[in-house]
């Protein structure tokens, strides 16, 4: 039977956009490292966006990230404005 030890030691290698992805389909909870880096790069992004709040747009992954922890944020317009911005330069 395999260790899944040096796998979950190797979140922080994870492409982020596959990092929510697999927070977003985990059940029964994630995984205490898998959070930890997640909430790592939202600390990042969101160090970004109050730098910028009018003017930051989301990659697309950070938007995916964003979109995961949306209820820490509440209803704060620099929340709202930066998702509009988003949607307004990533449609098709």
């Amino acid at each position: 039977m395999g260790d899944c030890t040096e796998y979950k030691a190797s979140y922080n290698n994870l492409p982020l956009a596959q990092a929510v992805y697999i927070a977003q389909n985990s059940e029964g909870g994630v995984d205490q490292r898998l959070a930890t880096f997640l909430e790592t790069k939202l600390g990042e992004v969101w160090s970004r966006l109050q730098a910028k709040p009018d003017s930051y747009i989301f990659s697309p992954d950070e938007f995916a990230l964003f979109n995961y922890y949306k209820v820490w944020f509440g209803d704060q317009d620099i929340v709202k404005n930066a998702t509009k911005r988003y949607w307004d330069n990533h449609r098709a």
